[in-house]
């Protein structure tokens, strides 16, 4: 009798685990509902309807895989890395969702390909995943990488600003842009008068525009992006490239920011091959040390300015009766650093300000092949001899 009595006890203490351990799953599939599946607010769509890119997955797959997402739900939303620069992604014709998220994992963009896809398919977003161009980057979490992808583009235009624009090139380029209704004027007149709350700009003067702050990058906008919008969008992504330690090398130069931009946006218009950034900016810092003149180009076709029978905004090639233009950006006449950045530089020319190479060059000059390559020099008369002999 006691054995019976004990074997039912054991039974019953069974049962009531499996009851509690159902119980314990059905309130986690609850939670996930009401994670994944919001009560719909006033306005919102009704039950029933596809959410934007496509059906959310149903039934037990979808219930399985809501509380797998659940759980990872802190790898979600961390990004996979640290690096801000903005990468190209390109989706193909007919790709498949295992192979977007594979290439999305070997850029490093993603950390786990699989959960990806699950994400994706949880939600739907595969089936609105188009052809297309995206700009990416490392700091944004898989959720806003997924819904980029998987939101129709109609509504988006790319609007690309070259490194060594001046901002009435960026203005040409905004009159060209298809879809968008940013009236260059109203630009110009912001960029050139507006007031803009960052904490970069406080050693711009007063009177100075917004020139050398409009960092070049690959922009998404939405049709209304206002002139404002867009220079906001510029400026906070120069707050976030042109880091504390880029700062603190262009002060080790000795250098404000602004002046520290002044000298890259030359560096930006003189250099043609990456790696003679670093080099051009040291010769451009030794002649400021000792009071030479910068003699750069640049800041002669900047004064020179919109070349009406060429439709350019730089004049090619300069004369030597250009050199004489009365212009304090003229840096053959006027010592010093001009009174402003002559364009916007991109990052690698802000970085070679902070961080140049250390050399005693006073001298360059274009090679005589074309190729864009640079002769230094220490002396005027290794400067001479680098010159190119005319062809008799």
């Amino acid at each position: 009798m006691t054995s019976n009595r004990s074997s039912l006890i054991k039974l019953m203490a069974r049962a009531l685990v499996t009851l509690a351990v159902v119980g314990l799953i059905a309130l986690a599939g609850w939670l996930v509902v009401r994670q994944f599946n919001p009560q719909p607010q006033p306005g919102a769509q009704e039950d029933g309807q596809a959410p934007p890119g496509g059906a959310r997955l149903g039934g037990a797959e979808g219930w399985l895989l809501g509380l797998y997402l659940s759980a990872r739900q802190g790898e979600l939303n961390t990004p996979a890395g640290k690096d801000d620069t903005p990468v190209e992604f390109t989706i193909g014709a007919g790709e498949s969702v295992t192979s977007i998220a594979a290439r999305l994992a070997q850029q490093g963009l993603i950390r786990d390909a699989t959960l990806f896809r699950y994400y994706v398919r949880y939600h739907g977003l595969d089936a609105g995943i188009e052809a297309g161009k995206f700009t990416l980057r490392q700091t944004m979490t898989m959720q806003e990488i997924a819904d980029r992808l998987g939101h129709a583009l109609s509504d988006e235009v790319v609007f690309r600003t070259g490194e060594g624009w001046r901002m009435e090139q960026i203005a040409d380029a905004l009159a060209k842009t298809p879809g968008l209704n940013i009236a260059p004027d109203d630009f110009l007149r912001l960029a050139g008068t507006g007031h803009f709350d960052y904490d970069f700009l406080a050693e711009r003067p007063v009177t100075a525009s917004l020139e050398g702050f409009l960092f070049p990058d690959t922009y998404r906008l939405d049709k209304d992006t206002t002139a404002e919008d867009l220079i906001n969008k510029m400026l906070t992504d120069f707050g976030q490239r042109v880091t504390p330690e880029i700062r603190h090398g262009i002060a080790g130069q000795g250098l404000t920011l602004y002046q520290g931009l002044i000298l890259a946006s030359i560096v930006e218009r003189e250099a043609r091959i990456p790696e003679e950034r670093p080099l051009i900016a040291s010769v451009y810092l030794n002649r400021l040390k000792i009071g030479m003149k910068l003699d750069a180009d640049p800041t002669v076709q900047y004064a020179l300015g919109f070349q009406k029978d060429t439709g350019e905004w730089w004049k090619k090639p300069l004369l030597l009766a250009d050199l004489d233009v009365d212009s304090p950006y003229n840096t053959y006449r006027y010592p010093g650093l001009p009174p402003g950045p002559i364009a916007n530089p991109g990052l690698a020319s802000i970085q070679a300000v902070a961080q140049p190479a250390q050399t005693d060059f006073l001298y360059f000059q274009a090679e005589c092949d074309g190729s864009g390559r640079h002769r230094f020099a220490r002396t005027f008369e290794e400067h001479a001899a680098n010159s190119c002999t005319p062809t008799p």
